[in-house]
């Protein structure tokens, strides 16, 4: 059997298990890769080999970490409690406490949508903006789960759909792989072939917002790490606060699209120079702080660090382009079920990687020549090349979309990776986007 599909299926079940994801992980790339026809010490070295790949991104999160738990010292996230009880009012105003929950979503989504493309600080904005919420959360009873929806669609459905930032990247990537394979396209016909699974999307996250986690859930209150050192909160100290959180996004702006490298790193330690400054972060403390921020991601960085680990396994095995290839063998000329097939090997890829940028490449070769001969136009094609990446970055134990919104929503320990982000996303999402990416290729 197919040495990717048996390491995604041991990595899944044991995450589901609430085995830890980073042993999962490891777990799951040991049996993928001797399934592969590895020996062990090659699966080994190739495991810890890979495990690089993913630093620069853990150290960012780390950073990012110590700055939220520095942000949460300034008595920001109190002052934003205050703001929402005000704003909630009495316990029996159930209009004003539906009309705040509604605005305090839709600035999420607007957040995580901007963060692609606006401010295209991708991830780097939810360890700030997330931890401080929290207790306003906790004040209106907003399930999490709808909020690492929220989340989770702000972050792909925009380079899946918008050709600016991210989505420029996603695209030039989508276009440059196709015509290698032998089908040029425009930029321009992306966005329209991607219309259809993008509504797909929309549909998810509507199910989940009206349906699914629309009644209230009661999460226990707890401080972030670190807090135990906040003082009482001033004009100045939230001042300081805000200014902080402006230079960092602002300097990972600037090295990301003036430089063309990643900021996250300066951009946290810009964050955390400001607060230091400011007198609201004292030299003595800010051991103190910079270890609770780390202790706070440092599940966050792990997982991406083994992910790393377990996609280079993957790609050692040389069973993901075959797993690609068997599935030629079983459509039978079929354009429905070719459509279906390819769009469920996306899936399995984009789960084991983690990474939609990076199934691209993937696919591409083996898809395009496929969707040729089974007779999809360029249309379609673009369609089951764009669907079949993007399926699988919600739900990913692995992924940035849902690492991301877990690196925010479990700060205070009530937010479990694989229950309450994985397993939401991955329902609400992938099942519309096979959905609706296969509608796409049947009628384009």
């Amino acid at each position: 059997m197919n040495a990717v599909v048996i390491a995604v299926i041991v990595m899944l079940i044991l995450s589901l298990l609430r085995i830890n994801v980073v042993f999962a992980l490891i777990v799951g790339s040991f049996v993928g890769g001797l399934t592969g026809g590895l020996d062990v010490a090659t699966t080994i070295e190739t495991f810890t080999s890979g495990l690089g790949a993913n630093a620069t991104v853990a150290l960012s999160y780390a950073l990012l970490g110590a700055f939220a738990v520095a942000i949460s010292k300034t008595g920001l996230p109190d002052a934003m409690v205050s703001s929402a009880i005000k704003l909630v009012g009495r316990e029996g105003e159930t209009k004003r406490k539906t009309l705040s929950k509604v605005l305090i979503v839709f600035m999420i989504l607007i957040m995580a949508i901007f963060s692609q493309n606006v401010i295209p600080v991708h991830i780097a904005f939810i360890p700030v903006l997330i931890p401080p919420l929290l207790k306003v959360f906790n004040e209106l009873q907003l399930d999490r789960r709808l909020i690492a929806s929220v989340l989770t669609f702000g972050l792909i459905t925009p380079y899946m759909f918008l050709p600016v930032g991210f989505g420029a990247i996603f695209h030039g990537i989508m276009q440059q792989n196709m015509e290698e394979s032998g089908l040029t396209v425009s930029l321009a016909d992306i966005p329209n072939a991607m219309a259809i699974p993008a509504i797909g999307m929309v549909v998810g996250l509507l199910v989940a917002v009206f349906f699914s986690y629309r009644k209230k859930r009661s999460y226990e209150t707890r401080e972030l790490a670190g807090k135990e050192i906040t003082q009482p909160y001033t004009k100045k100290s939230l001042t300081v606060a805000i200014v902080s959180i402006i230079a960092s996004l602002s300097v990972q702006l600037f090295l990301s699209q003036k430089l063309e490298v990643d900021g996250m790193i300066f951009g946290a330690l810009a964050g955390l120079i400001v607060l230091y400054i400011g007198g609201t972060l004292k030299r003595k403390e800010a051991d103190v702080v910079v270890t609770n921020g780390i202790k706070m991601m440092a599940f966050i960085g792990f997982v991406m660090i083994t992910a790393s680990g377990f996609a280079s396994v993957l790609n050692k095995t040389g069973h993901v382009e075959l797993l690609v290839e068997d599935s030629v063998t079983i459509i039978n000329g079929s354009q429905a079920i070719g459509a279906l097939l390819m769009l469920i090997v996306g899936l399995l890829v984009t789960m084991g990687i983690g990474s939609s940028f990076s199934t691209i490449p993937i696919i591409t070769t083996i898809f395009v020549p496929l969707c040729l001969e089974l007779g999809f136009s360029p249309m379609a094609t673009i369609a089951i090349v764009g669907t079949a990446g993007a399926l699988g970055d919600a739900g990913s134990p692995a992924s940035d979309s849902t690492l991301g919104p877990t690196s925010g929503l479990s700060a205070d320990g009530n937010h479990n990776h694989i229950w309450d982000t994985c397993v939401p996303t991955f329902i609400h999402y992938n099942i519309p986007l096979i959905i609706f990416g296969w509608i796409a290729a049947l009628i384009l």
